[in-house]
Parts: structure tokens; C-alpha cells; sequence
């Protein structure tokens, strides 16, 4: 099915080759994951400075969280709040470093990292409980941070895409911090998609439906499918999507992805939230692995530019 890839990005199934996910494989695919994302170098004249800091949660317990802030002497930013990918189960805040330095740097923004509870060791709700207590720790030192609380707006690529919907879901239902807008990369929403037959070129590569099922089956301790899952788990089974943040929604089409994102768009947009839904030919799971093809190139502008309109920039 390699003819179906966009021939620029056919180079990045070589750096993220299919992987077999259970409990004994984790450790080494979280290894793998973390020794390839130490390989690639930090940018160079971003002006972008980076400290680490840690958020305490209602329980007493501490959150890391990167904090990113461009130079110049700016007042009053707008800031993302980021959550990383890695299928609930991998990844931490060192998985975007360098995207989030030029995040940071082409919004304007202050941006903070959130390295939340990995799944299957921490079950829902624990990742998103941890990503709250950022959101609401965001906004209570906005004042400190140099950061206009009205501008907030969350992102997250995949795992973190799912967890930034839930988010938005969470905040909304608490009567809690205010987010400006929600930008969501292949977005991981929907657990019903390991029991949904889907074309076989639909999670053919990088994601597969094996690694989905694995993902969802850590994150809620049980069989995906269930009658039961909370919308804070998986955001699409939320009946009531009105009020939240505008959105935008990025996928390849190729992603296993595709039809949850695809349908959580269009009910976003039946429920008055304004959606922008940008589909990627020839894209796979990840495609932006490969920062310098068109592509990817074209879904990070697109990014850009929704957030910076979001956040009046």
C-alpha cells in the first residue's frame, strides 16, 4: 500500500517502522522512542528559553511541566498549553522540545509542556486530572508568566490531540479556566475504532489498529468498545460537544484516525463551535516526522496560523 503514501513522505516509514505493542515490549518501544527524540539537535537562534517547573495538583501531587518563552520584553502573551503524543502509553515532554521552541518562537507564545501520567500505569482519568491541574495552574500565574489569561489555547498531537479535546470537555463541564482554542493534531478521540471495521489503508502504517487497541485497552483498563467509557477517556463519546473552544483539526488521510477525526469535526461544527478541518493526501499517522516535507511544512503553517489567529497575533 506504499503507492497510496505522498511520495515525500514514503522516507519517514524507514524512521517510524510498525511496532508491535504489549506489556513486554513497552519498555523497549518507550526506550526506542525516547533514545531516537535525544537524537535530534535543538534548533539554533530561536530565542526561545526553556526552564522546567512542576505544577501541584489537588492531591499534592507534582506535575512536571517545560516552560517556553520567546524573547523580546512582550507583555501579556498568549500561551499554549501543549500535550504531547504517544498513544497514551509513551512519550513525555522531551517528545516536542524542538517543535515547541518553534511553536513558541513563529506564535509569539509562552508555551507549557505538560509531561502527565503514562497509561497502563496510571488509567484514565489520571493523564487528564494531570493536564487540568496545568490548565488551571497556567492560568492562576498567568500574571507571573507574562501571559493574558483570556489567550490560552491547548494543543496536542495524537494521544495529547485526544487528551487536549478531553480537556476542553472537562474544563467546560467544571465551569472551569477559560481556552481560546483548541488545536488538534490527528487526534486520538474515539476507542470505538478498535471495534469498527476500517478500509485496510486506514492505519496501514506507523499506528496500526493493533497499537490502537493496545493504547486504549492501558489507557482504560479494560476492553475499548464498552458501554461505560467516560468522554474525559475518549472525547467522542461526549453527547454534547456546544460551548467548547473553536477548533481546529488536522489528519492525514491515510491515519487510522481519519473517521473519528473527520465526524468530531462535523459534530463540532452541528454544535455552533467554529471547526477548521484540514484532511492531508498521502499522509500517515506521524507524517510530521519529516519536518521539511511539503506536507508537513503545509499542516504546520496551517497550525500556525489557526492559533495565531485564535490568540489575536
Amino acid at each position: 500500500m506504499r503507492h497510496l503514501v505522498d511520495p515525500a513522505l514514503l522516507p519517514g516509514l524507514d524512521i517510524m517502522p510498525v511496532m508491535e505493542f504489549d506489556d513486554a515490549s513497552l519498555p523497549a518501544i518507550r526506550a526506542g522512542m525516547d533514545q531516537m527524540t535525544a537524537m535530534v539537535p535543538e534548533p539554533e537562534g530561536t530565542g526561545v528559553a526553556w526552564r522546567t517547573d512542576s505544577v501541584a495538583t489537588a492531591e499534592g501531587r507534582e506535575v512536571p511541566v517545560r516552560i517556553y518563552v520567546p524573547a523580546g520584553d512582550a507583555a501579556m502573551r498568549p500561551a499554549i498549553l501543549h500535550i504531547h503524543g504517544g498513544g497514551y502509553v509513551m512519550g513525555s515532554v522531551a517528545t516536542n522540545h524542538v517543535w515547541n521552541m518553534l511553536l513558541a518562537a513563529n506564535v509569539g507564545a509562552v508555551v507549557v509542556s505538560v509531561d502527565y501520567r503514562l497509561a497502563p500505569e496510571t488509567p484514565a482519568p489520571g493523564s487528564v486530572e494531570d493536564c487540568y491541574a496545568a490548565l488551571c495552574w497556567l492560568h492562576r500565574e498567568a500574571t507571573a508568566l507574562g501571559v493574558d489569561a483570556a489567550r490560552i489555547a491547548v494543543r496536542g498531537e495524537s494521544a495529547g490531540g485526544g487528551l487536549a479535546a478531553a480537556l476542553c470537555l472537562l474544563a467546560r463541564d467544571r465551569g472551569g479556566p477559560a481556552i481560546a482554542h483548541q488545536n488538534l493534531i490527528y487526534p486520538m478521540l474515539d476507542d470505538r475504532t478498535c471495534i469498527t471495521r476500517q478500509p485496510d489503508h486506514l492505519g496501514a502504517f506507523v499506528w496500526t489498529p493493533q497499537a490502537n487497541a493496545f493504547g486504549w485497552r492501558a489507557l482504560l483498563g479494560g476492553n475499548p468498545g464498552a458501554a461505560d467509557v467516560s468522554p474525559y477517556a475518549a472525547p467522542a463519546r461526549a453527547g454534547d460537544l456546544s460551548g467548547l473552544p473553536p477548533a481546529f483539526v488536522a489528519v492525514g488521510a491515510l491515519d487510522l484516525f481519519l473517521a473519528e477525526d473527520m465526524d468530531y469535526a462535523r459534530r463540532l461544527i452541528e454544535a455552533g463551535v467554529a471547526t477548521e478541518l484540514h484532511v492531508y493526501p498521502g499522509a500517515y499517522h506521524g507524517f510530521d516526522v519529516l519536518p521539511d516535507a511539503p506536507a508537513s511544512i503545509r499542516m504546520k503553517q496551517d497550525a500556525v496560523a489557526a492559533l495565531r489567529a485564535a490568540l489575536d497575533v
